[in-house]
């Protein structure tokens, strides 16, 4: 067998423009129907079941996915494992999304009564708008292509991805009309890096107790750098005698002292601190505090409580730990 470099490309490049004008071609089909179905999703008590055989199957996994992280409670049944016992799973508070591209799926519409009977809601993805599956809908969307990207015409490519916008579609449409947030998004991927950016508050992360460096305003300067090379922060808060913090000395600020030829030698943490220094709560998302350091180019920040005493510190590092950076 030769291998045809021109031929896989031309056919590369075919297979996009036939899926792109299949996904294109559904903007006019979406009217009343889709908006009905829509509401009608919006609207169940239970949960969206999304069924669907072979390929369709696959897309219906994740369409069913994607309408579960984006607010919308819904699981994928199997319709031929639901002629054997999962109809069971399908209560008549759900509502049944079917996919099946000629709509004439054996084992979708072996079941359709059974659904009829339960009074379950069936809102249908199909080629075949006449279709028994489309007859039996109660609403239909229609994902008709007019060819498929495979050259034989056969295999499932542009019908599926058409079935996957449509998916999409009704996610997002369903997601908006929820007013569904960023942080409701986070919640269903605590795992995920939006999770941590929108999840993670201050206090998750930052040091507490005797890991945060600390000295009073007389404090030497030889004991002040004791304090922060023991704990290891990169900086030390000042504080007075409630803990209240009234400044903040770091390794820059050494750094520049060095620089300027100061005598540290005699000394007192009062006269090196950076008075007033950036704070933060911590109750506030950590992602706050990276945007504090990155806006003022400082690498660590010190927690405090409503009267400004201190209760944490932390730095880059610590963020970084933490993937929230």
């Amino acid at each position: 067998m030769t291998f045809d470099t021109e031929q896989v490309i031309r056919l590369a490049r075919e297979t996009f423009d036939i899926e792109a004008a299949a996904v294109l071609g559904l903007k006019t089909r979406v009217n009343g129907s889709f908006a009905r179905a829509v509401h009608r999703m919006l609207e169940v008590r239970g949960r969206v079941v999304v069924m669907g055989m072979g390929k369709s199957g696959h897309v219906g996994r994740k369409i069913a996915a994607t309408l579960a992280s984006t607010g919308t409670a819904a699981m994928f049944v199997h319709p031929a494992e639901a002629r054997h016992g999962d109809l069971g799973m399908i209560k008549a508070i759900d509502l049944v999304l079917a996919i099946s591209y000629s709509g004439e799926s054996e084992e979708l519409i072996s079941i359709l009564p059974v659904l009829k009977r339960l009074g379950v809601p069936l809102v249908a993805i199909t080629g075949g708008l006449q279709s028994t599956l489309a007859q039996h809908a109660d609403e239909t969307l229609d994902c008709g292509v007019e060819k498929e990207a495979c050259p034989l015409n056969l295999a499932p490519t542009a019908s599926t991805t058409a079935q996957l916008a449509l998916g999409d579609a009704l996610a997002v449409a369903l997601l908006d009309a929820r007013g569904f947030r960023a942080e409701d998004f986070a919640r269903s991927h605590p795992g995920g890096a939006l999770g941590r950016k929108l999840l993670t508050h201050v206090s998750d992360v930052m040091r507490t107790g005797d890991a945060v460096p600390r000295v009073g305003l007389h404090t030497t300067f030889s004991d002040l750098m004791r304090e922060m090379s023991a704990k290891g922060l990169g900086a030390s808060a000042v504080v007075d005698g409630e803990d209240r913090v009234l400044g903040i000395f770091t390794d820059g600020d050494l750094r520049r002292l060095i620089e300027k030829g100061v005598d540290l030698r005699t000394a007192a943490a009062r006269d090196v601190m950076h008075p007033a220094p950036r704070t933060i709560r911590g109750d506030a998302l950590a992602v706050d505090a990276v945007e504090l350091m990155e806006q003022h180019r400082i690498t660590s920040v010190l927690v405090v409580d409503a009267q400004d005493r201190l209760c944490g510190a932390l730095n880059s590092n610590d963020l970084m730990r933490a993937k929230v950076i």
